[in-house]
């Protein structure tokens, strides 16, 4: 049975222009950005309102139609930052289609999304500028127009300030044309490529719909005010992060770019940051580093009993958790949420940061799905799941097992189009209006949704059990030493297979705990530790070797691990 959700009364909007315009309309001068540079030595910090925002989004899209880019494609590859943010909203709010890119990719795969989405204009940063001249040389794309968002010190690159001037100029003149083009909700607006090489990456079509529908629903279990800053720190060319940043735009929120991995708790000070939506793995290296830090102050009773005290509170609706614990609080800035999506995270982590009085909630979903398919709130969570369906959204399980694991399957107005130029992936994936994500999981008697690992992932044993890696991932990632693991079957002899672990173990942790350990000392430390979580399993699920490193793993731009690429990698080193 499930439960009554808590839903909050949200807007729905008909596009992404209508949604930008209504910010506006209620928070005119509220901060929608704040943009970091550094001058003669100096940092400077430039504070861009929602109706300044508004503004620079009718002058580029003004000079984007003088251009004759409406109705055309238009991609966008850079790190995180106003002139991306500018791009994106300008074409979907009047010109045509964009097509978000990945900053990672090598040159050879630039030059085939560019080729695969028929972009006839692209707009990119300075570090792009030799790829796209060698692109420009070969001739290979439809691209017409190439944008530069910095001073181009190329000829024939357009510069984005000046393009800002110009449509300027042509708004000043009476220039109606951007503003009052018609959008059309429903059909193909975006085009953003899942990860993978050229070759296995598949385009996926989404139109505004997609995305609005999303944002509504996001809207209706999450409570977000105007006051909020969002550290904008996934890679806005994914899903989740264009999405999610669109959904805080919708509450009038403060918005602000991360200067990179390792400067993540400096910008949460920084800038006084409120919520931060990131994947599983930030959130546990947070977790330990907070827990090492309280060990290191000899404070980890008191930290116990602490939280038991304002636990037992909590069930008169008495909260003291942040005065308790303002002292972690503020060395997070200020923290009062944490998203957390992409993959599973470890339920004690959750556990922490709520305790600490910092609300964590889970979310999951996928490209195909705008993103979001299944998300908790302060009032729905149960730890180890990934929320309920969204109000918009309807889960089932597929073909489930005698355990009622199965396929997790999803219909609703947020799930794609299909995939761009490939029917035979479409009709696979989408079946009588179900997306099949290639998911497994299994939904609880009250409606919450548990993932237990990826459909292709799952690991098939001679005798016929099936084992899921991710399971035993979270265990292994407890331990304090490890950054990140992967659980994978290797070859046996009699043409089974063993369970091995690759553990990347933090290096500064080591020095700092354990005084010159060896190599082998560490290795016999880990496998005694794995010795430990094999107790805990039934036989068939032991892992029976171990590879340690201090080499972080191959990674997505979302810091996902490229599974099969590292096992490819150990097979080949075998």
């Amino acid at each position: 049975m499930n439960k009554k959700r808590v839903l909050y009364e949200a807007r729905e909007y008909r596009d992404i222009r209508e949604l930008v315009k209504d910010t506006v309309r209620r928070f005119p001068k509220n901060i929608a950005f704040i943009v970091k540079e550094k001058r003669d030595g100096e940092v400077h910090y430039q504070n861009i309102t929602y109706q300044q925002l508004q503004e620079d989004i009718n002058k580029l899209g003004t000079a984007f139609m003088e251009l004759g880019l409406h109705g055309k494609r238009i991609a966008i590859i850079a790190n995180n930052r106003y002139e991306w943010c500018l791009a994106y909203l300008a074409t979907l709010c009047g010109v045509g289609i964009v097509v978000p890119l990945d900053k990672s990719l090598p040159f050879g795969e630039i030059e085939g999304l560019l080729q695969r989405s028929y972009a006839n204009a692209v707009v990119f940063e300075n570090k792009y500028s030799e790829t796209m001249e060698k692109i420009k040389a070969n001739g290979t794309t439809d691209l017409e127009y190439y944008i530069c968002m910095d001073e181009p010190n190329k000829e024939g690159v357009l510069s984005f300030a000046d393009l800002l001037k110009t449509g300027e100029e042509l708004l000043e003149k009476g220039d109606t044309r951007f503003e009052q083009t018609t959008i059309d909700p429903e059909s193909m607006n975006i085009i953003l490529f899942t990860s993978g090489t050229t070759s296995a990456s598949k385009a996926v079509m989404l139109s505004q719909k997609n995305i609005v529908s999303n944002i509504h629903a996001l809207n209706s279990i999450i409570e977000i005010y105007p006051t909020d800053r969002n550290l904008a720190f996934l890679p806005l060319h994914h899903t989740f992060g264009s999405t999610g940043l669109l959904f805080f735009i919708s509450n009038g929120v403060s918005n602000v770019f991360c200067d990179g991995l390792k400067y993540i708790q400096k910008n949460l000070q920084e800038y006084h940051v409120t919520i931060f939506v990131c994947v599983p793995l930030l959130l546990e290296a947070m977790n330990k580093k907070i827990l090492k830090e309280i060990d290191k102050q000899g404070k980890t009773k008191l930290i116990k009993i602490a939280t038991k005290v304002s636990n037992f509170l909590l069930k008169f609706k008495i909260d003291i958790r942040r005065k308790l614990f303002k002292d972690i609080i503020t060395n997070l800035g200020g923290l009062r949420m944490a998203v957390s999506g992409a993959a599973a995270i470890d339920k004690t982590v959750v556990e922490n940061f709520t305790n600490f009085g910092i609300e964590t909630v889970q979310g999951y979903g996928l490209t195909e799905t705008s993103p979001v398919i299944t998300a908790e709130n302060d009032e729905n969570i149960r730890y180890g799941s990934v929320g309920f369906p969204l109000k918009n959204v309807e889960i089932q399980i597929f073909e489930p097992n005698e355990e009622g694991i199965g396929e997790v399957i999803a219909k609703g107005p947020n799930v794609m189009l299909g995939y761009f130029e490939n029917e035979e992936a479409t009709k696979e994936v989408l079946v009588d209006g179900w997306f099949h994500t290639g998911d497994l999981g299994y939904i609880d008697s009250d409606g919450f949704l548990f993932i237990t690992g990826r459909k292709k992932n799952v690991i098939v044993m001679k005798n016929g059990k099936n084992i899921y890696p991710e399971e035993l991932e979270v265990l292994i990632a407890k331990l304090p030493y490890v950054a990140e693991n992967m659980v994978f079957g290797i070859p046996t002899k009699d043409d089974d297979l063993d369970l091995a672990a690759k553990i990347v173990y933090s290096k500064e942790y080591v020095e700092e705990t354990f005084e010159e350990i060896s190599k082998e000392e560490l290795q016999q430390k880990i496998w005694q530790d794995i010795k430990q979580i094999n107790k805990t399993m039934p036989p068939y699920k032991y892992i029976r070797e171990i590879i340690i490193t201090d080499e972080p793993m191959i990674k997505t731009t979302t810091q996902k691990v490229k599974r099969f690429e590292e096992i490819k990698k150990i097979l080949e080193e075998k």
